[in-house]
């Protein structure tokens, strides 16, 4: 029995859900990013005083109750919370029915890079202190990370693919793009995808802060998160998610849906060099990027906006020699947003929350900046989108995402026209 070839359905975005350090809503965070305004601040999920870093870019306001039953809140982690809101707001935003008809070729796909660590030190905290008796019984489905899909599935009733991708930072991603060719070859006809994450405890910060990946400009937050600048000193931790509804362009068409846009292609592989340390080559993220422009019948010069993963660390010089490799000469004109400027990383999150902006940026024709961009980094000498939001007819984007164990995931998507 051979293998099966792709049914190669096009597959489009019409649904978008965020949570952020910017807002708790998709069209609150585009504003705010717009207007190049920074989420983060000093922590205040905890007390962070005794800590060498005390800052990062915690979501604000958000209220759980608003779209989970309130007896069931306390059996779930926070990453799970904002899973879950994402998801239903990009439903919402999709609008996107589900029935008794549609609900089984309607899958989620949503992933989380660290999961529910906030409820791992909690119980064992109340395991040291007052004994077994102490542990809930919600415990493990409390922070597993595949339950941020189950709980959505749940909710909503979706009895498609279930499943979730767990890559680090690439996660939001590769669950994107995974779900995308489950969409393609014809095993859904819906996914929702994407990642999410809430890691601010004690021990996440303090295990970051050890390995020196983490910015200490602890009196400056709002500046803190600086990619491709000289004086960028590590990362900021953020939080959220971000979820969009993919479905093929002919059932999104028959519905009469909007459509932001297209995905046309994914690429994903692996570094096999250091856990946490990109190659000086790059050779990596090259691969993976001429990988989705192939898989997307797309050639670089096609190419005129790039979402880059630019954490604000020194492998922002990496990535810019990877696009420069990628695209020759032609690189220095296409316009490259980084968001991690504004909100921090999200870790899991931050693939889905770009890619979902992403969307918006076809939706709009406008190009979010790169702030704190002060002092550019002579080893990344692109069009950084310094200055402010770009208004610019975008039609191709690609989006980088490139996480820990050398997993690297980029995606190619269009604007749809007619």
């Amino acid at each position: 029995m051979g293998i099966r070839p792709l049914q190669d359905r096009r597959v489009v975005v019409t649904g978008v859900g965020i949570v952020s350090p910017l807002g708790n809503t998709a069209q609150s965070t585009w504003e705010a990013a717009r207007a190049g305004r920074s989420g983060v601040g000093t922590i205040t999920r905890f007390d962070p005083s005794d800590l060498p870093v005390r800052i990062g870019g915690e979501v604000k306001g958000f209220d759980p109750g608003q779209w989970i039953d309130k007896k069931e809140i306390k059996k779930m982690d926070s990453f799970i919370h904002y899973a879950m809101a994402a998801a239903q707001m990009a439903v919402e935003d999709s609008g996107l029915e589900i029935s008794d008809a549609t609900r089984e070729r309607i899958g989620v796909y949503v992933g989380s890079g660290i999961g529910g660590i906030g409820g791992i030190e909690y119980y064992h905290s109340q395991l040291v202190e007052g004994g077994p008796r102490k542990v809930s019984p919600f415990f493990i489905p409390m922070v597993l990370i595949n339950l941020a899909s189950g709980q959505i599935a749940i909710r909503l009733g979706l009895e498609g693919p279930n499943s979730c991708a767990v890559t680090a930072c690439a996660t939001g991603v590769h669950c994107i793009g995974d779900a995308y060719h489950i969409v393609r070859r014809g095993d859904a006809d819906v996914m929702l995808a994407g990642g999410a994450e809430s890691a601010f405890t004690p021990l996440t910060v303090s295990g970051f802060a050890a390995a020196r990946a983490l910015s200490s400009r602890n009196d400056d937050p709002e500046h803190a998160s600086r990619p491709f600048d000289r004086d960028r000193d590590g990362f900021v931790l953020g939080e959220g998610a971000g979820v969009v509804v993919l479905e093929t362009l002919e059932r999104a068409r028959a519905r009469k849906a909007h459509i932001y846009g297209e995905i046309l292609g994914y690429g994903m592989t692996g570094d096999a060099y250091h856990i946490t340390a990109p190659p000086d080559d790059a050779g990596g993220a090259v691969r993976c990027m001429k990988m989705a422009l192939s898989n997307a019948g797309i050639s670089p010069s096609e190419v005129n906006h790039i979402n880059a993963h630019a954490t604000s660390t020194f492998a922002d010089k990496i990535e810019t020699k990877a696009l420069k490799t990628v695209f020759g000469e032609q690189a220095s004109k296409i316009p490259v947003s980084a968001l991690k400027s504004m909100m921090g990383h999200l870790l899991g999150a931050a693939g889905g929350v770009e890619t979902a902006l992403a969307f918006m940026t076809l939706r709009h024709g406008v190009i979010l900046p790169t702030i704190n961009l002060d002092n550019p980094d002579p080893e990344c000498d692109l069009d950084y989108v310094s200055e402010g939001a770009r208004k610019q007819d975008v039609r191709v984007i690609l989006k980088n995402s490139f996480g820990f164990g050398g997993t690297n995931a980029s995606l190619v998507i269009s604007r749809v026209d007619g």
